[in-house]
């Protein structure tokens, strides 16, 4: 019988963890051609979600946990999930709902009927989402799709399942600085792509704030392309020109009208432009650097704590 892993990122989500169980409980049910694991990953949870975990697997053996030592981020919760993965196919989801299981089915039924690696899901529309955080979404894909050679899709969720030779390729890709968006599109593999309308949580708060949106933006950024180090060089080439041009310029006005002590703070401002340009030139190279210095600290992605596993030896 064909194997479905649901790997699901937690991080304080107990007051979600039963009513996605007992969704998921609903497609189970309905798919009784596929045997199911749920492959809960608690991402160093201050609340009760490990509890519930336990409890969890201790009522229903599908139900496997994984444990980190503390908050490694969702990124290094969805790597770790799929490299525990058991499944033939493996899908990846939110435990919030927002990632509706009913289109689960769906999507087994394309990968057994179509010739496809991958079914992934995308929001049709971002109702219920605040205008300034969806301008700063879109306005982030459209950025990227035109420096990055790797296209992210508009709207694309974590929400998809694999074939497992896809889930082996990702696997390869063992970077510390992750953006699984970006990974799932450099893989390659023939994605089919379905659309749904916006779903409210089924319970407790977004973790994700405008400043950690925006911090993993700069990863997808950083991480798919080099562009930036482009726009940095050509500036700094921009900038000697122009200040060639108006090193020549008062020297033509000095020679011709005299007067060379005025214009100090048109001066001052320029220094102040000029030096404003380095920084943020620098800041981008820093940002690079600070990458690779993380690279090759060959840190772990993850660390666990305990694990159901361990918990049955």
């Amino acid at each position: 019988m064909t194997k479905i892993t649901v790997v699901i990122p937690c991080f304080n989500e107990e007051d979600a963890l039963m009513i996605y169980y007992w969704e998921m409980e609903k497609v189970m049910e309905e798919m009784k051609e596929a045997e199911f694991e749920l492959l809960f990953v608690d991402d160093g949870s201050a609340d009760h979600s490990l509890a519930i975990m336990k409890k969890l697997h201790e009522k229903d053996k599908r139900c496997r946990y994984l444990s980190f030592s503390r908050n490694f981020g969702k990124e290094a919760a969805i790597y770790a999930g799929l490299k525990n993965a058991k499944g033939d196919y493996v899908a990846v989801m939110d435990v919030d709902l927002q990632d509706p299981p009913a289109l689960l089915p769906k999507m087994y039924r394309i990968l057994q009927e179509e010739d496809f690696d991958n079914v992934a899901t995308k929001r049709a529309d971002r109702a219920g989402e605040p205008r300034i955080r969806s301008f700063l979404s879109e306005s982030f894909y459209k950025f990227i799709n035109k420096i990055s050679g790797t296209e992210i899709v508009d709207g694309a969720r974590d929400y998809r399942l694999m074939r497992r030779k896809m889930v082996d390729a990702v696997l390869e890709m063992s970077e510390y600085n992750r953006f699984s968006k970006g990974i799932f599109e450099w893989v390659g593999f023939r994605t089919k792509w379905l659309e749904f309308d916006h779903v409210d949580r089924s319970a407790g708060k977004t973790k994700w704030s405008v400043g950690k949106l925006f911090r993993y933006s700069l990863e997808g950024i950083t991480g798919f392309s080099v562009a930036p180090l482009s726009l940095a060089a050509v500036i700094g080439v921009l900038f000697c020109m122009l200040s060639f041009i108006m090193i020549l310029v008062i020297i033509m006005r000095t020679a011709i009208w005299g007067d060379p002590v005025a214009g100090w703070p048109s001066l001052v401002c320029i220094i102040f432009l000029v030096s404003g340009i380095q920084l943020f030139c620098t800041g981008i190279v820093g940002q690079y650097l600070s990458k690779t210095y993380l690279e090759t600290k060959h840190r772990p992605i993850f660390i666990l704590r305990e694990s159901s596993e361990e918990g049955e030896q």
